[in-house]
């Protein structure tokens, strides 16, 4: 039994180009479900078990369709996780959400997408701009665009990061459009598979022109904000390579192997080159950014249905681009 990779491919490519043309997304309005024919190999095997070992469901997801009204079907015929299949049949499960996100407000406003299929979503965050709603910003968050965006578009789907961006930080990130692909992903976030590229400027040169920051993290004394350096912190690696140096400053190529809170600016302001602009950790100077001069760049994953790469690359943003003049050109051509 295998999933029809191609004409998966087929449905994205023809939902991409209804998009660029402004069509409605007729494709994805509809509860998102899995579909599989049985092959000879698999005849005779329950539901469950080709649920969880082909379609590699959770086992909390195969609870949430076992409830679903309609989750589960065999030859369009409702059935439980204990029928058996048989070669030949269709085999389909209910994995998108029925019901919209109810938690955020929906607001309008610019939300550049670069990918989307009917699982998830890859879009190139502006600087400024929280991923989640919290003191001072109740309605301009990127949940409340994507929650805008979808109902928009007639898509039934919650608002699902899979990795996530400081407010200060711009570039690409990924928001997954069903609980299954969501799990799927996070079990990829730290792991070669979910690949996280960066490109910052930082005040200075590093000790070295490449190498691997492996120090913990944790919570700074007496701040409910700042992390730090410290033996009691959880594990942190980050791995950088010097791009380029202009006028004091160097352009920096990282790549993260954990996630920790400001792991980068952390690790960067301890070795004594902090990123331009870090208000919290080096020296704010709105003249030069307003910002900490911080982009995610680079964003590598496997997709979580289809099991195909998803690569996609974001150009430096302007305000950082005038702060290392020439280097700038070059970013993009040594991302990956």
């Amino acid at each position: 039994m295998k999933l029809d990779i191609r004409a998966r491919r087929d449905m994205l490519v023809t939902s991409t180009q209804n998009k660029e043309e402004g069509m409605v997304m007729e494709r994805w309005t509809e509860p998102r479900r899995l579909t599989l024919t049985v092959e000879e190999e698999q005849d005779g095997q329950t539901v469950d078990t080709l649920l969880r070992r082909t379609l590699r469901l959770s086992g909390t997801s195969v609870k949430r369709v076992k409830r679903a009204e309609d989750g589960i079907r065999l030859d369009g015929v409702p059935v439980y996780v204990t029928a058996r299949a048989a070669a030949g049949q269709i085999l389909s499960v209910l994995v998108g959400d029925t019901e919209g996100e109810t938690g955020l407000t929906p607001t309008p406003g610019d939300l550049p997408i670069v990918y989307e299929d009917g699982d998830l979503l890859l879009l190139d965050k502006p600087a400024g701009r929280p991923v989640h709603p919290g003191p001072g910003h109740f309605d301009d968050t990127i949940g409340n665009l994507l929650t805008y965006y979808y109902k928009k578009t007639g898509q039934t789907v919650k608002f699902r990061p899979v990795n996530r961006l400081d407010r200060g930080t711009s570039g690409l990130m990924c928001a997954a459009k069903h609980a299954h692909a969501h799990e799927r992903l996070k079990e990829q976030l730290h792991s070669s598979a979910f690949r996280r590229i960066y490109l910052a400027v930082c005040d200075g040169v590093p000790p070295e022109e490449a190498g691997t920051v492996d120090a913990p993290i944790g919570r700074a004394e007496g701040s409910l904000l700042a992390r730090e350096v410290r033996p009691d912190g959880a594990p942190a690696r980050t791995r950088y390579q010097v791009l380029g140096r202009h006028q004091g400053r160097s352009l920096l190529r990282l790549e993260l192997d954990t996630g920790r809170t400001h792991q980068i600016r952390v690790h960067m302001a301890w070795l004594g080159c902090p990123l331009t602009g870090d208000f919290l950790y080096g020296t704010e100077d709105r003249a030069l950014i307003g910002r900490t001069a911080l982009h995610s760049a680079g964003l590598s994953l496997i997709h979580p249905v289809t099991g195909a790469p998803v690569i996609r690359t974001s150009l430096l943003p302007a305000d950082m681009a005038a702060l290392i003049g020439p280097l700038a050109l070059e970013a993009a051509g040594r991302i990956w």
